[in-house]
């Protein structure tokens, strides 16, 4: 690992605990009065809320949590007014907006995300620096271009440490694979399974890749044995967490213990049903309210589950760290770099009046997920596991298996989706792939 994993992007990152708690809380009241008087949306969800009297974690955790699902909500609701729902100050003229937007994302939901002109507006920057990146380094970015932000996000955190970036985005293996021979950057930038891909096609046509050296993943788990077998090739790939509407919130580092919380985000680890915060250590729900001017988003609920570890990173970086990915409280999850909900399951055994109960199990061979749909039913019409596998990939955009089972084999425990891949770390930004 070069020198630059074990320097810190900037002070920031190494303040004194109590002294960043401090500065948080005094910057917090500032947020929720800007979010208060600057967006639709908030004005309304914190109507209630004196800012001036949120000044620590405990008056916070009053404050009311916001969930995907109502940022989606009222992004549908204000349709043909304002495409991000009354929640961002930046926009252009027609939104009438504070300030101009530079871009515009759609993530699955389909739910519109803003990108404003700042460098770094996606705080990108410590978590590849992290992982080793450096000024000077050419980085090979196979995180999606279209409609999703995961592309954008990546290449202005690289070039703001001074990075140069090939935008490969998905797909066209073939021509990524060139381009790694050709170019010959000094890291990736990517889902974990695809540079697996992208790897073993050059072992396929016998053409060399040694110039990789690095790599930032994220997008779906990262399991131990895939992270070995790179180590194996030469390769140091490290986590990232992200959400297309937050930004980065924590990163791993060459410690290997957990991941760091991002300097531009306050972290609570809370009660999924009440909101309100539980003690270090324990396993609750991962809250984040970003510091960003432009897209003020206070006590959003990611849906992910963790507990904060004790101590400090060996690093040096001072901020929280998260333990790692410790279930849903949604029983969402990603396959594929897509998310796959637990409705869609519903969907897919909705025109089937013979199944009676159906668990969507998803594993995986270091990052290479399957997916096999487990239904119980009494009788098997002739075609149904067929209609079953059209089904699921129609409703899901995936492929996967079906298998039929007698009535009473899956456990009676209210999961729909059953995640058997281990344990990842946090859940990371949304991405499209078109890579199958």
């Amino acid at each position: 690992m070069s020198a630059a994993a074990r320097v810190p992007l900037d002070p920031l990152e190494t303040r004194d605990p109590q002294g960043r708690e401090r500065e948080l809380l005094a910057a917090l009241p500032r947020q929720i009065a800007l979010a208060k008087e600057q967006t639709a949306a908030y004005a309304e969800i914190l109507r209630d809320v004196a800012p001036h009297a949120v000044t620590c974690r405990t008056t916070l955790g009053a404050v009311p949590v916001t969930r995907k699902h109502e940022l989606l909500a009222r992004q549908r609701a204000w349709a043909g007014v304002d495409p991000f729902g009354g929640f961002s100050v930046v926009g252009w003229p027609r939104l009438h907006s504070a300030r101009r937007a530079r871009r515009v994302f759609q993530s699955p939901g389909p739910m519109y995300e803003p990108e404003a002109y700042r460098t770094d507006y996606w705080r990108m920057g410590r978590a590849l620096r992290a992982a080793g990146f450096e000024d000077g380094d050419l980085v090979h970015n196979s995180f999606s271009y279209h409609l999703t932000p995961a592309g954008s996000m990546l290449e202005t955190g690289a070039n703001a440490i001074g990075c140069t970036v090939f935008a490969a985005g998905t797909g066209n293996t073939e021509h990524q694979l060139q381009a790694l021979v050709d170019l010959a950057p000094d890291g990736y930038v990517g889902t974990p399974s695809f540079l697996r891909v992208l790897l073993e096609k050059a072992d396929e046509a016998k053409v060399c890749v040694k110039s990789l050296r690095k790599a930032l993943v994220s997008g779906e788990a990262f399991p131990a044995a895939l992270r070995d077998w790179l180590r194996g090739r030469g390769i140091e790939a490290y986590q990232a967490y992200a959400t297309a509407d937050v930004g980065s919130i924590a990163y791993e580092t060459q410690a290997r213990e957990g991941l760091v919380v991002d300097e531009g985000v306050l972290v609570e680890i809370v009660r999924p049903d009440t909101g309100e915060p539980v003690a270090h250590g324990e396993v609750g729900e991962v809250v984040v309210t970003t510091f960003n001017p432009d897209y003020p988003l206070i006590r959003l609920a990611t849906g992910d589950l963790s507990a904060v570890l004790p101590g400090a990173c060996p690093t040096g970086r001072t901020n929280l760290r998260l333990k790692g990915w410790m279930g849903r409280t949604d029983q969402l999850t990603k396959v594929r770099g897509m998310f796959v909900h637990p409705s869609q399951v519903a969907d897919v055994i909705r025109d089937f009046p013979h199944v009676r109960k159906a668990r969507l199990v998803v594993a995986a061979d270091m990052a290479r997920d399957e997916m096999t749909l487990q239904v119980e039913t009494h009788d098997v019409p002739e075609g149904l596991a067929d209609a079953l596998v059209d089904g699921l990939r129609r409703i899901t955009k995936l492929r996967g298996a079906v298998v039929v089972m007698a009535p009473g084999t899956l456990p009676d425990d209210g999961k729909v989706i059953e995640d058997r891949r281990g344990a990842p770390l946090l859940h990371p930004f949304d991405t499209r792939r078109s890579h199958e």
